[in-house]
């Protein structure tokens, strides 16, 4: 019953005309609640936005909206040929709702596409890193800078080691204990951000997508082409090599990121491949060597770094990601730092791939 009330109001703020909406789930995002508002006459896409995540959930929707209108000046140039998913106002031309205690948005909703949650052949694979290098082609000239830091330190793993130091050692939940094991791997690798660190001083700041899941790639139904980049929640000043770690996080792994199944969690090369081919394509004029060289340690970071926030998460109560059973995060956190061990194992051959293109 409040479902159906919510839906009556925000189908009367966002002025949408027909009768009898409704709202059900779709997706299955960490952090925000994604709804497909419908009425007899429309579909939209409705967010309630996540604010002890995105406590300005103002500078997040500027951000978007900033990007959209870059990419829509594109598409008339002829620079960029993928949909745009655009914010919707409401009636008094807002573009979020403030509804019992929560905050929603609207967002065009495209038909006739699909997403991903696990890569199941080199063709999709490579369709989707090559839609992802389009977006990052296409605000090449776009002032990074202008973009509002929405999360602070987003992909700063020196201050998510210091987080997950100190939850440790506070163990406010008496997690620590269920999980030495991978406490004790993860400070085994702290070096890794000192080489991150040095690393970024010899690269460009971009603008970033900063969430290149499968799952934010739309394809298109009748083509299984890429239709449309999704999710610009996070498009913040970035490094494109933590753009390319997130695609090889979740495009290599034949299972999804919080499968138990460890032993089946493995880099494939021939996705590896199809990833950098996808990606480098669009962005061959642009990426300079320092950026492409700085792609293996992206597959590094990001697969160690997110599971060490799901570890962190884990032992906070898990406050941050949404979990659906007992021990989730710790499950997730098992199998990223499996993804990562084989990174690892494989580095050398994951380089030679990467020196091909």
């Amino acid at each position: 019953m409040e479902n159906r009330a919510v839906a009556a109001h925000l189908s009367q703020q966002f002025g949408l005309q027909g009768e009898q909406p409704v709202m059900n789930p779709i997706g299955n995002g960490h952090i925000n609640t994604t709804m497909l508002l419908k009425d007899t006459k429309q579909a939209v896409v409705v967010q309630k936005l996540n604010t002890d995540v995105f406590p300005h959930p103002e500078q997040l929707v500027e951000n978007a909206r900033a990007i959209e209108q870059h990419l829509s000046d594109k598409v008339v140039q002829g620079e960029y040929n993928l949909n745009i998913i655009k914010h919707l106002p409401t009636v008094e031309n807002e573009y979020l709702v403030n509804h019992n205690g929560g905050v929603w948005r609207a967002l065009e909703f495209i038909g006739g596409s699909y997403s991903e949650d696990v890569v199941d052949s080199t063709s999709k694979a490579q369709t989707a890193a090559n839609a992802f290098g389009q977006f990052a082609k296409a605000l090449e000239d776009f002032e990074a800078q202008q973009l509002h830091h929405v999360i602070p330190d987003f992909h700063n793993l020196a201050k998510r080691i210091e987080t997950f130091k100190e939850t440790v050692l506070h163990d406010n939940h008496e997690r620590v204990q269920l999980c030495r094991d991978e406490i004790a791997f993860c400070q085994s690798q702290f070096d890794l951000a000192q080489e991150l660190q040095v690393l970024l001083k010899s690269i460009p700041l971009r603008p970033c997508h900063n969430d290149t899941k499968i799952n934010n790639m739309l394809f298109c139904t009748k083509t299984n082409q890429g239709k449309a980049v999704i999710d610009m929640d996070t498009c913040m000043p970035g490094y494109w090599l933590f753009d390319f770690g997130d695609m090889v996080r979740t495009f290599c792994s034949p299972e999804a990121e919080d499968s138990l199944n460890l032993e089946n969690v493995v880099v494939r090369e021939e996705i590896f491949s199809a990833i950098v081919k996808g990606y480098v394509e669009p962005l061959a004029d642009t990426l300079t060597e320092q950026e492409k060289s700085s792609f293996l340690l992206g597959a590094k970071v990001m697969p160690f770094m997110i599971g060490l926030r799901f570890l962190t998460d884990y032992l906070d109560g898990d406050n941050y990601f949404a979990v659906h059973r007992d021990q989730h995060n710790l499950q997730r956190a098992r199998n990223q730092f499996k993804l990562y061990q084989d990174v690892l194992a494989k580095e050398r051959r994951l380089k030679e791939i990467l020196a091909q293109y």
